[in-house]
């Protein structure tokens, strides 16, 4: 019988889906991360690296996982921690959406939220306060995805080869969100190794490490859980053939036609993705183009799909009648 013994075993296998109405050359794929049983590409991070701490020894039954997240790794280790019984901390930055809070509460994680203006290494950020309740609970183990290498080894065993035998090896690039690196670096790393020839896109919203430089103007964007301030230890950018730096208002407009014309409801870094994958499709219909869609427009309905919070935050111009 087709039945997985929890919900975890069920992570991963998730379709990809054309995108023939945005662009009808029919090149471009997605493969639609919101399938998986909490919505969102980082259960597949969050199985690697609880797996990994418990092989290690770092984590053992009782413990807590305490980690700073946007919410959807968060989400995915709360699932973890459900399923092997570990209290699950997260801290979150305050421009996050009280959908995902409300969603890691009711899976039983205590949200701490914090100040999205602070740096890294500010005792105060979400970066900073988990550190500090990480020294202060005892067993208590952060996964910390930025510098966590089971977090980009998990798409190399599991997405890349996935994208490789639903596309019977015929995907040419790969379009992907660049926030900890780990999907695009492992992800491209199984798909160069089969054929080198394989392009690895990053999307990257305005105001990002990624495309702004160390030295360039690094800003507050309104697009969630993508992008940087610092280069974390899990992204290979010599891996990474190439960025595409999106803004918030066009990643905010292909996120509403994603759901209106291909009947996917999915998050901002999704249109993100599929604003970049599309420039990169229409740049040669022979390449088969596949874009990752990585979380659910479900934790978001407050924000990119509510009109007042779009005009209140100057995305009037992108409604119908402004």
């Amino acid at each position: 019988m087709a039945i997985f013994d929890n919900v975890v075993e069920a992570v991963g296998n998730t379709p990809l889906v054309r995108l023939s109405r945005l662009h009808p050359s029919g090149n471009l794929v997605a493969k639609v991360e919101h399938m998986n049983p909490g919505g969102s590409i980082k259960e597949r991070i969050a199985v690697s690296m609880i797996d990994a701490a418990e092989a290690d020894g770092l984590l053992s039954p009782g413990g807590t996982i305490i980690e700073p997240t946007s919410g959807n790794t968060g989400v995915g280790l709360a699932l973890v921690g459900a399923v092997r019984g570990y209290r699950v901390i997260c801290t979150v930055p305050d421009k996050v959406s009280q959908e995902k809070r409300d969603q890691l509460t009711a899976y039983g994680v205590e949200v701490i939220v914090t100040p999205t203006d602070r740096l890294p290494e500010d005792e105060d950020s979400y970066y900073g306060v988990a550190r500090r309740l990480t020294e202060e609970i005892d067993g208590a183990f952060n996964p910390n995805q930025y510098f966590n290498q089971a977090n980009p080894a998990a798409h190399e065993a599991t997405t890349g080869p996935e994208l490789w035998n639903q596309t019977e090896g015929l995907i040419d690039v790969l379009v992907a969100g660049v926030g900890t690196g780990g999907t695009i670096t492992g992800a491209g790393r199984y798909l160069k190794a089969r054929n080198s020839a394989i392009e690895l896109v990053g999307a990257d919203p305005e105001g990002s490490i990624y495309t702004a430089g160390p030295d360039g103007d690094i800003h507050q964007y309104y697009v969630e859980g993508v992008g940087e301030d610092f280069y974390p230890e899990t992204v290979d950018l010599e891996l990474i053939d190439r960025f595409i730096e999106v803004n918030d208002a066009e990643s905010f407009a292909m996120t509403r036609r994603l759901a209106r014309e291909e009947g996917l409801l999915v998050g901002g870094s999704c249109g993100m993705a599929a604003h970049a994958a599309i420039q990169v499709a229409s740049e040669d219909p022979d390449k088969l183009v596949v874009v990752i869609l990585p979380d659910s427009g479900r934790g978001y309905l407050s924000k990119v799909f509510n009109d007042d919070w779009m005009r209140a935050h100057g995305f009037g111009e992108l409604l119908e009648g402004g």
